[in-house]
């Protein structure tokens, strides 16, 4: 079922569905780091400004699977459409027909605050003294148990304040705050709210006539800046730019606040940059034909692989990667040993989410579902088994205990990122530190219960020498628990924060 109520789309009764998909977990039972998600905004009269940003969240796809959502304005209003699931499972062609307009954004989310409901699905949308606000998230802030505060005393008094449905994300306490000053325009709330936020947020909001984008100080989600012919797009990711067409100027800077609008692109800061872009983007988060840093993501990767070859070499007879994570790493390790590269997994591409629970049986083959050894490419061979990370162990265990059943004779596993010992609180959910296998066990222990032959993981300095860029310039608090920014008491800080009464923090009321 389907209502319009000033400018917002909003669903009721929908009930999620399994896609069947690709997503990057191989077991549902060891989930990986979730990934940030993925924003995309464009100004560009004359264009068909919702099939470019579903394209761009096409391109963005791996950051979030959880929901999409996209926003548009026609220069009078804004039109919102979200919903739980895929891009390709929100929108059709007939619902982006009906998205008309100059300038529109777009987002795939991944939760990292707040529930995974429709009420938390993004863009979000809120009504203003002069109009309205859109706004993508992408990041997790660490005083938003202030911010709901701030928010709180704002409202008071407001008796449109206690109507409308309830939302627990960052996000919502971002956009309430920008429309919560009635005696300003968006971009005037904006250097007025954008000083006081705390964390990772890499932002696309606009109103009815002007985009606007934001990055956090540190700059620990990446950002970046495109130009169209008749246009300008600003994404997560230089893929997004690629797929709808847009030539990449820059990276949004470290507390730049950008406005595009019919006058053109003005750009002013709200607060000294301090860099500290997150380290993991590299090793996982983001496609390996995004640039970032002036960096392509892939030749990274493989310059890891090359430095793991050389701190943690091997007598094998074949590399072989965890696809797909682990192609590009595993590419450098041959090629700098020497040691043939081969594919002796396959992927099933097409094993996603799906809300039919296994029967034990079924859930017993558990890795199979989603990788099956090549037999004869593996049968008594030394084998080098590259992947991304290790979280909870598990999956390895699974996939060595799996490539010995097949035939082969050694497995070596090589990781090409150090040892993930400490969460993450600038969007990325890893597990709990008492879930995390690294966390008080060496190297060894966590080998021989993988039961690998060998394990060696990428140092940390030659990760960073990989990348580039400065160490200090570096977000690697999930490596070596230093934090860049700092973290409120552990009660004051986590997906569930806007939803557990103990906080004496209500639940946000969604105006709208």
């Amino acid at each position: 079922m389907r209502a319009n109520y000033r400018g917002l789309t909003i669903y009721t009764g929908v009930v999620p569905r399994g896609d069947g998909r690709l997503t990057h977990d191989i077991d549902p039972h060891d989930v990986g780091p979730q990934d940030a998600c993925g924003v995309f905004g464009v100004w560009a009269p004359g264009e068909e400004v919702a099939k470019l940003t579903y394209f761009g969240l096409y391109a963005l796809q791996h950051r979030g699977q959880e929901s999409a959502g996209i926003a548009v304005s026609n220069g009078r209003q804004i039109l919102v459409y979200k919903d739980m699931g895929l891009v390709s499972q929100v929108f059709d062609e007939s619902t982006l027909e009906s998205l008309v307009g100059e300038i529109a954004i777009g987002h795939a989310r991944y939760s990292t605050t707040g529930a995974s409901v429709w009420q938390n699905a993004q863009p979000t949308f809120r009504p203003t003294a002069q109009g309205s606000v859109a706004l993508g998230h992408n990041g997790n802030l660490t005083n938003t148990h202030e911010l709901a505060e701030l928010l709180a005393e704002r409202l008071a008094g407001d008796p449109k304040a206690a109507k409308g449905e309830s939302a627990t994300s960052d996000t919502a306490v971002m956009a309430s705050l920008l429309a919560s000053y009635p005696d300003r325009t968006v971009e005037d709330a904006a250097m007025e709210v954008l000083p006081k936020l705390k964390g990772a947020f890499s932002l696309v909001f606009m109103d009815e006539s002007t985009l606007y984008a934001a990055r956090d100080p540190q700059g620990i989600r990446p950002l970046v800046l495109g130009r169209l012919e008749r246009g300008w797009v600003i994404a997560s990711e230089t893929a997004a730019l690629d797929i709808v067409g847009a030539s990449y100027i820059r990276e949004i800077e470290p507390g730049e606040f950008v406005a595009v609008d019919e006058n053109g692109l003005r750009s002013s800061h709200f607060a000294e940059p301090a860099p500290k872009g997150c380290i993991f983007e590299y090793v996982y988060l983001a496609r390996p034909d995004t640039t970032i840093n002036d960096q392509r993501v892939f030749s990274v990767r493989e310059r890891i692989g090359r430095l793991l070859a050389k701190t943690a070499p091997v007598e094998a007879d074949l590399v072989i990667p965890v696809p797909e994570s682990g192609t590009p790493a595993a590419i450098g390790y041959a090629e700098e040993s020497g040691i043939p590269f081969g594919h002796g997994l396959v992927k099933n591409s097409y094993v996603g989410r799906t809300f039919i629970q296994p029967s034990q049986t079924i859930r017993q083959l558990g890795i199979r579902l989603k990788l099956n050894p090549l037999r004869d490419v593996i049968a008594g061979k030394r084998l080098v088994v590259v992947d991304d990370s290790i979280v909870r162990g598990n999956t390895q265990r699974a996939l060595v205990r799996m490539l010995r059943e097949f035939g082969a004779a050694e497995v070596h596993v090589r990781i090409s990122s150090p040892p993930v010992k400490w969460p993450c609180f600038y969007g990325i959910d890893f597990a709990s530190r008492a879930e995390l296998i690294a966390n008080g066990t060496s190297v060894d222990e966590i080998r021989r219960s993988i039961g690998a032959d060998s394990l060696s993981y990428v140092e940390l300095d030659d990760l960073v020498a990989a990348t580039n860029v400065p160490k200090d310039n570096l977000c690697r608090a999930c490596f070596d628990g230093i934090y860049p920014v700092p973290l409120p008491e552990d009660d004051l800080i986590g997906k569930h924060l806007l939803e557990i009464p103990e906080t004496n923090i209500e639940p946000l009321k969604v105006i709208q």
